[in-house]
């Protein structure tokens, strides 16, 4: 990317417009994201270690973009991988943010947000089981999203798994629990379902499997859809929003005491206390427990019910006109 150079080197990664602020209301400057990021690099890039990388980037004076594929321009040293993406049917060369040198170049790309596959490069097996609690809007329900955590954590409870949790860096939460490598990623999409299935079960008044937002009058949304080529904000990973909020890993017992404006490029470095909050906080790799697995294929799919919902509604209004 063509930039005035400031004449500063970090780990041989020149440096450029570090004065700029970010984007509108971000309260923070380029020199601050790339300041936070290497702040952080020890606890932030085991999670995005040979992981394919997409970003998103939000240059000066342009809208915010998710890249996936590197640009011509990126150094050799950067390491990479290539993916066939079916969808768009062609090869994607994602990079792999495995080291400080390569995490200073996509700060000094603004890239803001890091969002890794939930794969490994090469393999096909999901590392971990997560679900994505989504609270309707406004300020005030993160509380319900931590609510609905909890549900989370009880259906996993009933099946013998746990795991961790962190704030997303927006306005929910990510529930992560690691698994052993042994279950694919269609028993992993089902697990998914049907974890989401039992939480909702346990209180319907605040939880839904609705993928239609019509459909969730004001409840958390228990997104299940994380699960074979989608990504999630990484732990630490900041978040391309007012105060540059990050998705911080919490202790299951503090989530009461905690919102996600606690978490900022400004703020998040000095409560590492020196160690790994996320690391520490995460369980021990898993079995895939096969009675989620058996319930969830039975369960359809989200965003496959959902489009079959939209055509039939849309045919029924058609009707009525």
């Amino acid at each position: 990317m063509a930039g005035k150079s400031t004449g500063e080197e970090r780990d041989g990664v020149a440096l450029t417009n570090l004065d700029q602020e970010l984007f509108e209301d971000a309260g923070a400057t380029k020199r601050d994201l790339i300041d936070y990021l290497d702040a952080v690099r020890d606890c932030m890039l085991p999670v995005l270690h040979d992981r394919p990388l997409s970003v998103i980037r939000l240059l000066r004076g342009q809208d915010r973009f998710m890249q996936k594929n590197l640009p011509k321009y990126t150094p050799d040293w950067v390491p990479r991988t290539k993916v066939w993406a079916e969808a768009s049917h062609r090869e994607v060369t994602y990079g792999l943010c495995n080291d400080r040198r390569t995490l200073l170049w996509f700060g000094n790309q603004r890239a803001i947000e890091y969002h890794p596959a939930l794969m490994l490069a090469g393999s096909t097996q999901p590392t971990h089981l997560i679900m994505d609690l989504d609270p309707p809007e406004g300020s005030s329900h993160f509380t319900l999203a931590v609510r609905a955590a909890r549900l989370v954590r009880e259906a996993l409870a009933g099946a013998g798994m746990s795991g961790a949790v962190k704030t997303s860096g927006s306005k929910g939460v990510h529930v992560f629990v690691p698994l052993d490598g042994q279950a694919d990623a269609e028993q992993v999409a089902a697990a998914t379902r049907a974890v989401a299935a039992r939480a909702e079960r346990l209180d319907p008044a605040l939880a839904t499997t609705a993928f239609i937002r019509d459909d969730r009058h004001g409840k958390v949304f228990l997104d299940a859809t994380r699960s074979g080529g989608a990504t999630v904000a990484a732990a630490f990973s900041p978040r391309a929003r007012p105060g540059v909020p990050v998705s911080f890993p919490v202790p299951w017992d503090e989530l009461d005491n905690v919102t996600p404006a606690d978490f900022t490029v400004h703020t998040a470095p000095g409560l590492l206390g020196g160690g790994d909050p996320w690391a520490s906080a995460m369980p021990d790799p898993q079995k895939l427990d096969q009675g989620l697995i058996d319930e969830g294929r039975t369960i359809p799919v989200a965003r496959v019910q959902a489009m079959h919902e939209g055509k039939r509604r849309a045919k029924a209004r058609r009707e009525a006109d």
